[in-house]
């Protein structure tokens, strides 16, 4: 298919956003550590209930503990082809090297830490992507997130060596930007994905460049992925979109707010993943003082509300006329629900009355970037970006 350009104006905005954020050298950020998905102010609650034995943060970490992921050493590549089996093993490295990141943090014990560097140590040698397909900017996005989760927890452990953090960060240079740094021209998802990790590995190698970069083109994605009614008749254009909104939208029979571009494609499962690392990325950035979250409002909290909505009947509620599978439970409600209800104060009663019935109760804990979001963000203390606990 044919690659579309962005609408004029959009592409004059994000260009200038991204000019400013890459060529700017009065720009000067201190990056704060760790600084990415979690806060230490966060992780320190956590660990003080989980020694508390509250819920449900005690049965989360043992989940940790007896999960395969606690055990699994490491199995870093020189070459990553997203189209075969590489593709697997570094999802499975890259959540084991956060799983343990974890166990760390919560528990004090080393062999955890020592487990987890020698997973990040072993793809410091990463030299690339090789399937040349697009697939490897989704895989990019996918496991750079995660892994980068890793190394942000880890900053904090004293035996990982400077020129240690080094190679990890020359790595993702080497490896990631490349796949990163080109958006995704398929569904939006893959380039929510792609931000979520650009803005995490972004935060680890204190580059505010690329973090500058990855902020501009969530603020570009964000309204062309979660359609407002307000935004008028159709959503605003994206590269990709081939110039026809409603076919990339998969055909909505109704245009409400809090639709997102793969509601109508299938919401149990790539909607998800688009809000859970769009919700992800304005996670990272409140953590470095920027508020993505407040200009957004309305359009993330429409679209988990109209999501755990659908959930909760198992019905479309007549956005489509396609029997869209509304099945799959990921465990990606919490980091949304957590600044809407308890930092902001915002009512979400169908968010959280799903995340009360169906995702604690059985939802898979971790897949590909989606991970742990109970353990990490379930009732957080309410902390602004800028203070000490909202950084």
């Amino acid at each position: 298919m044919a690659q579309p350009t962005l609408a004029p104006r959009l592409l004059l905005a994000l260009w200038l956003c991204c000019l400013v954020g890459r060529a700017n050298p009065a720009l000067s950020m201190t990056f704060v550590h760790p600084g990415a998905l979690s806060s230490q102010a966060e992780l320190d609650f956590i660990k003080t209930r989980i020694q508390a034995g509250d819920q449900p943060w005690r049965g989360e970490f043992e989940q940790l503990q007896h999960s395969n992921y606690a055990k699994r050493s490491p199995h870093g590549l020189a070459h990553l082809n997203s189209q075969q089996n590489d593709a697997t093993v570094s999802r499975e490295d890259a959540a084991a090297a956060y799983t343990q990141a974890l166990l760390w943090y919560f528990s004090g014990d080393t062999t955890y830490a020592t487990n987890a560097l020698a997973i990040l140590d072993s793809w410091t040698h990463l030299q690339g992507f090789t399937s040349g397909a697009e697939q490897d900017r989704l895989q990019a996005g996918w496991v750079g997130s995660v892994f980068a989760q890793a190394a942000e927890i880890m900053r904090g452990y004293p035996g990982w060596r400077p020129a240690q953090i080094q190679s990890l960060q020359a790595m993702f240079k080497r490896a990631f930007y490349p796949q990163l740094n080109n958006a995704s021209v398929w569904n939006g998802n893959v380039d929510l994905t792609q931000i979520d990790a650009l803005l995490a590995i972004a935060v680890f190698n204190e580059d505010e460049p690329e973090f500058q970069a990855g902020l501009a083109r969530l603020r570009a994605r964000l309204p062309a992925y979660i359609y407002l009614t307000a935004d008028g008749p159709l959503p605003h254009p994206i590269a990709g979109d081939g110039g026809n909104l409603p076919q990339f939208w998969f055909h909505p029979v109704r245009w409400v707010d809090g639709l997102t571009q793969e509601t109508c494609r299938d919401n149990g499962h790539h909607a998800q993943f688009g809000l859970g690392s769009a919700l992800h990325a304005a996670e990272v950035a409140w953590h470095q003082g920027v508020d993505v979250y407040t200009e957004n409002q309305a359009r993330f909290t429409a679209a988990l509300e109209l999501l755990a909505t659908q959930f909760l009947a198992c019905s479309m509620r007549e956005v489509s006329s396609n029997p869209v599978a509304v099945s799959d439970r990921f465990d990606t409600w919490e980091v949304g629900y957590n600044h809407y209800h308890n930092r902001a104060g915002v009512a979400l009663p169908n968010t959280q009355k799903l995340i009360l019935e169906q995702i604690r109760p059985r939802s898979p804990r971790i897949i590909w970037n989606l991970a742990y979001e109970t353990l990490t963000h379930a009732n957080l203390p309410a902390t602004p970006a800028g203070a000490p606990g909202g950084k």
